[in-house]
């Protein structure tokens, strides 16, 4: 414990491990380009350099807190050191503003009219480097860079595959990958971590919303969506809703008047992603073949497994994602002339992942020759649609998903947040239905967003070894560890995104990560809280599913075609 005066006002400290978390624990805002929490210190921006009683200028994100010192934050040589910075970084950036994606959510641009630059003195000599169109996921702009290796980190630190580096040197120097290849020829897999951490405009989602406008003006073409679990808690972030508001009713209605012609809920598709992978997982245990069985509902971990880990394939599951099945499901009902109308269906999917655009492109992604997910949205762009149709989000009142696949249940929804499909898997394994029951299971260890959980629980006579990981680099760490035989597991649950598809990176990105991640993963349990059916094997529509219409076609749909 220590003791620290900062702008003459004494504050107590622990074990922060810098100065600007002393200053903004004491909610003083500082400005920072290249701080991330999460990250290792890179102290590249330099703008939140602050000054002591002796004159000494240092930045406070690499700085270690000591007993006594006095800071000051906010003197006028600090303004115009920030605003000198602020100046050179747009003196060599890309300045169109108005048209950037990023435009009104730049901190540049922020920090820019924060700091009262109006005007820039300094000629841009920067060659203008080509645009990266190549990834399906994340578009590329080095033009935009203001090299605060956010992305480099991310990519190295957390995810562990370390696609991002940065290249020459003085006013050369760049973030790329190597060799400056396009995205598309790395092993990036299309996570979009990197994008949720990027300042600028540089690294932004590849945007498919006017393809869907104009489907949606075509009278002959019948637009279906499928919106994911963790976009419900993240819409009306955006709208002024409190944060984890689950804004799902709200979402629909504005689908709706968009021009959509079905909304449905992918938590339905979770249910029957759960029917499968628990069968399957129950038919791994009896042979032995195949284990740990790894999750399939990530597109970004798979690739990962593809690119990283080729020797764990076999242990995928052999399940489509929510996703792809459900793309699937609705391609072939409107296959049937009795339902289609004479129309065209164009199946529009809206994720809270970058990576599922990616997954859609894939030769899995395909039924009888037919591309099953037309499109992928981000939540991101969803926001934006919305927005560009004049809709008073907030003001909607909530309308009911449609049917035929209207009903999903809590297990579904929970599939957002890290350990919620192997909590699925385990309600549905279980007998019984009662809150004891769902309880334990809850607190089995399953729940949290640490970045490594594991839990042992008893299944059939058989201690059952689970781990729910999230993060690639973690799910690098656990690999290695089955594969030296130090860690022995029956089901290995991964997402790519730190704390789950709620922090997808196409979610919104406003606000700490802490928060968001809190916020967002307590709506979706609340949302099954609110749920009646709890289990996906209690969703009546499984019935109807397996023994009615698609009876003998499960497998087909449901899993991938090469299975």
């Amino acid at each position: 414990m220590g003791i620290i005066t900062i702008n003459d006002k004494k504050y107590e400290f622990a074990d922060e491990k810098n100065i600007l978390t002393i200053i903004r624990n004491a909610g003083i805002e500082v400005p920072t380009l290249c701080y991330q929490p999460e990250l290792s210190t890179f102290g590249a921006c330099r703008l939140c350099t602050v000054q002591d009683d002796r004159g000494r200028f240092f930045a406070s994100c690499s700085e270690e807190p000591r007993d006594g010192m006095v800071i000051y934050t906010h003197t006028e040589a600090l303004r115009r050191h920030r605003k000198l910075i602020v100046e050179l970084l747009l003196a060599a950036h890309c300045r169109d503003c108005t048209i950037c994606d990023k435009h009104g959510k730049c901190t540049l641009q922020n920090l820019a009219y924060q700091m009262g630059v109006s005007t820039v003195r300094f000629d841009n000599h920067r060659e203008v480097q080509p645009v990266d169109f190549s990834s399906p996921a994340i578009v590329r702009d080095p033009n935009k860079c203001i090299l605060c290796g956010n992305c480099v980190r991310v990519c190295d630190e957390i995810q562990g595959i370390g696609v991002l580096g940065f290249s020459h040197r003085g006013t050369d120097a760049m973030v790329t990958p190597a060799f400056n290849r396009k995205l598309s020829a790395t092993n990036c897999v299309s996570c979009g971590q990197c994008r949720v951490v990027c300042p600028t405009g540089a690294l932004t989602i590849h945007h498919n919303m006017e393809v869907v406008w104009q489907a949606l003006g075509d009278k002959n073409t019948r637009v279906v969506a499928q919106i994911a679990p963790a976009v419900r808690v993240a819409v009306g972030e955006a709208f002024g809703l409190p944060r984890g508001s689950n804004s799902m009713g709200k979402i629909v209605a504005a689908l709706h008047r968009m021009g959509f012609d079905e909304v449905f809920d992918t938590s339905y598709s979770a249910d029957l992603t759960i029917m499968e992978e628990s069968a399957e997982f129950l038919d791994r245990m009896k042979t032995g073949e195949n284990l740990p069985l790894l999750t399939s509902c990530c597109p970004a971990w798979v690739k990962f497994v593809d690119n990283e880990f080729p020797e764990f394939k076999p242990n995928v599951s052999s399940c489509r994602s929510p996703q792809g099945m459900f793309s699937a499901v609705i391609k072939e009902y409107y296959r049937d002339p009795a339902n289609s109308d004479g129309k065209k269906t164009f199946v529009v999917s809206i994720m809270p992942c970058t990576a599922k655009k990616m997954e859609a492109n894939s030769p899995n992604s395909y039924t009888h020759g037919e591309k099953d997910t037309d499109v992928v949205l981000t939540t991101a762009e969803l926001i934006r649609m919305i927005d560009g149709f004049g809709i008073t989000f907030d003001q909607l009142d909530g309308e009911a998903c449609d049917m035929p696949f209207g009903i999903s249940s809590g297990g579904g929804i929970i599939f957002g947040v890290t350990g919620g499909v192997t909590e699925a898997v385990l309600r549905r394994l279980m007998d019984g239905h009662d809150a004891v029951t769902l309880n334990t299971v809850a607190e089995c260890g399953i729940r949290g967003p640490e970045g490594i959980k594991e839990t042992v629980v008893r299944y059939d006579g058989v201690d059952v070894k689970i781990c729910v990981v999230s993060g690639l680099g973690n799910a690098r760490k656990v690999l290695e560890q089955v594969k030296s035989g130090e860690k022995e597991y029956h089901m290995i649950e991964v997402m790519a995104c730190p704390g789950g598809c709620v922090m997808g990176g196409g979610q919104p990105v406003d606000g700490s990560k802490e928060i968001r991640t809190k916020t967002r993963s307590k709506g979706l349990y609340r949302a099954d809280g609110a749920m009646s059916i709890k289990k996906s094997d209690e969703n009546p529509l499984m019935d109807v599913f397996y023994h009615g219409y698609f009876k003998g076609k499960a497998h087909e749909l449901l899993h991938n075609p090469q299975e």
